[in-house]
């Protein structure tokens, strides 16, 4: 069985850790950035299984890191992109919706609602 790889782009160290260590308890390989820019070059660089962006990132948001992927040419542009997010406007819905983003998850949430989202949209759920 091959292992998942996931980006993992959040500005907020302990999350991305808490995140970090519980997705690789689920066997899954990460990779960190800590804003937009650093998560566009790792996607330029490397080819990942799934995203997750946190709409609120210096440099680039998630929404403008998936815009981006979308409208690339990387080999990364159709895989699935979950948002992070303290908005739960639904004007924030409709922005990350029309940007690509795949699913959309509302801050607080459990680490357990986020491994079951990746597993469903990786097909180990």
């Amino acid at each position: 069985m091959t292992v998942k790889t996931i980006l993992l782009a959040d500005d907020e160290a302990s999350l991305r850790f808490l995140l970090t260590e519980t997705l690789a308890d689920e066997g899954y390989a990460l990779s960190e950035a800590e804003d937009g820019r650093q998560a566009k070059e790792w996607l330029e660089a490397e080819t990942f299984d799934l995203v997750i962006l946190d709409y609120m990132m210096p440099e680039l948001t998630g929404v403008e890191v998936c815009e981006w992927l979308r409208g690339s040419a990387s080999p990364n542009r159709d895989i699935p992109v979950i948002l992070l997010t303290a908005k739960a406007l639904e004007k924030d819905k409709e922005r990350a919706k029309a940007a690509g983003i795949t699913s959309y998850i509302v801050k607080p949430f459990s680490p357990l609602q986020l491994i079951d989202d990746v597993g469903k949209l990786l097909g180990d759920g």
